[in-house]
């Protein structure tokens, strides 16, 4: 059944009022999905892309059950918690909750590194319906004793592979340990992986997975090109690809770069050039971030330099080109950055700057999208070396493709999609320690040792008694002993390799 309508999601007419006031249409494909199941009470996996409104898709409905509940945080405590990976995600998750909840009762608080403690300690002293926040700072608080967990009805992750790759598994774990184990729980990410479903099985119980064109990570309204250049038409090429649109009042980019030192390198080098231009990175203050973010929301600035920071969590509408001046080291990322235009159902263009330093990157992109991006044409300094470097590429991967075609994993209904189905366990398993064995117990690959047997049995043995070590434990015997083949010593070279050492 096609839905066209917000209203035919059961949505309030409160939540219809917010949602005509920020001029949506028509509910996306996720949204569509996770809405009524979110309504219903149910545990949602979802993956979707980049820039298809999973923002809406878990806030609309969790607002409105805070709303309709008739509960009231207790102080220090929060009902709805929302965990994102960066602090311009969660300025954005806020901005759209404010947005949301303009004809709702209920209070909001951000919680993220880089800005004064006072503030979000206040707010908390008080308790809040819903609290976004980034887990090193959430950890922090905690840590203070300046919030509990205790109240916690709602869990959200959201881009929880972006948490991975950045290394909050720890920090999540930790969370998840002090939040009630009564909760609907609810994790939405932009990518699949073995990865991600192995977090699922420790946050979600018995969810209902919702897969939006899972086989085509980009949104096919983003034009993807590529630039084959040498290293040092990089910057010639950006210019040229800029300077056309350098007066357009609504014309906007956003230029990646690799390093925080490049990127401020580059939005420099484009001011003197005349093309409008600011840098955000990890080094500059959140103030500063918000700043030069502001700007070119405003169109104060047409270009926008950035690092990965911002691959996540920068939602500006109409969004003309995003620019990868430096690729990026995992595939993954590529998605993420492209995704910042042709969102809300617009469209958008992606060009992507390659070099021959950079060939393996490329191919490595290609094969995870999989798709041959198109050639940029338009330019003069196209470079036929690198492109023939590529086109090897793509026919060595074609040709494997062929050899090891690889098989299409089986489908998993939603009603089959469990923890206890696909992983054998339920979610507080994840929590208790591992079981500890004794000394004497059955090892896992065979039966315990028995000396009696032996002795009994008709066969000769030479194996010793067993002994016991400087531990306290016994040795295994001499025929469950693993004798590995040690390769013959170079007394004469090793001497030489460390008085070489020594002397450097």
């Amino acid at each position: 059944m096609s839905i066209e309508q917000f209203s035919q999601l059961g949505l309030s007419e409160n939540i219809l009022k917010s949602i005509r006031d920020a001029n949506y249409q028509k509910p996306s494909p996720i949204q569509q999905r996770a809405i009524p199941a979110i309504l219903q009470g149910r545990d949602i996996f979802g993956c979707a892309q980049t820039g298809t409104g999973k923002t809406a898709a878990f806030a609309l409905p969790i607002m409105q059950k805070l709303e309709t509940s008739g509960n009231f945080p207790r102080p220090l405590q929060f009902r709805a918690l929302i965990l994102t990976p960066t602090r311009e995600l969660a300025e954005q998750i806020g901005a759209n909750i404010s947005m949301y909840g303009k004809h709702l009762n209920l209070s909001y608080c951000k919680a993220y590194g880089g800005v004064s403690l006072k503030p979000q300690i206040r707010a908390l002293s008080i308790g809040v319906d819903i609290l976004v926040a980034t887990p090193g700072r959430l950890l922090d608080l905690f840590n203070q004793k300046k919030l509990s967990f205790d109240g916690v009805e709602y869990l959200v992750l959201d881009e929880a592979d972006r948490m991975l790759d950045m290394g909050f598994l720890p920090d999540i774990r930790k969370i998840c340990s002090q939040l009630p184990n009564k909760r609907q729980s609810l994790l939405f990410s932009a990518t699949m992986s073995e990865e991600i479903e192995k977090l699922a099985r420790s946050i979600v119980i018995n969810p209902l997975k919702i897969s939006i064109d899972p086989d085509k990570p980009t949104v096919e309204k983003i034009d993807q090109k590529v630039a084959m250049l040498e290293s040092l038409d990089k910057y010639n090429f950006l210019t040229e690809l800029l300077l056309p649109h350098a007066d357009e009042k609504d014309f906007l980019a956003l230029v990646f770069c690799r390093t925080k030192h490049g990127a401020s390198k580059l939005a420099k080098r484009l001011s003197k050039s005349g093309i409008s231009a600011d840098a955000i990175h990890g080094d500059k203050s959140q103030s500063a971030r918000q700043r030069a973010l502001g700007k070119f929301k405003d169109h104060n600035i047409r270009v926008l330099v950035a690092t990965d920071i911002a691959a996540r969590g920068i939602d500006v509408k109409n969004m003309n080109m995003v620019v990868n001046y430096d690729l990026p080291d995992e595939v993954e990322t590529y998605v993420h950055r492209i995704g910042r235009t042709a969102r809300a159902e617009a469209s958008g263009e992606a060009v992507s700057l390659c070099t021959r330093d950079n060939i393996q990157d490329f191919s490595a992109i290609e094969k995870f999208i999989k798709l041959d991006i198109p050639l940029y044409t338009n330019t003069q300094y196209h470079s036929e070396n690198v492109f023939e470097l590529i086109k090897k590429n793509r026919a060595f991967r074609a040709k494997m493709a062929k050899k090891n075609p690889q098989q299409q994993p089986r489908k998993i209904k939603d009603k089959e999609f469990s923890a206890e189905i696909l992983y054998g366990e339920r979610r507080p398993s994840v929590y208790m320690e591992k079981p500890k064995f004794n000394a004497g117990s059955p090892s896992k690959k065979g039966k315990k040792f028995d000396n009696k047997q032996r002795s009994k049995s008709p066969q000769k043995s030479f194996a010793k008694p067993q002994k016991q070590n400087s531990f306290g434990k016994q040795n295994k015997p001499a025929f469950q002993q693993k004798t590995k083949t040690q390769k013959p010593m170079r007394p004469q070279k090793q001497k030489r390799i460390r008085k070489n050492f020594v002397s450097n």
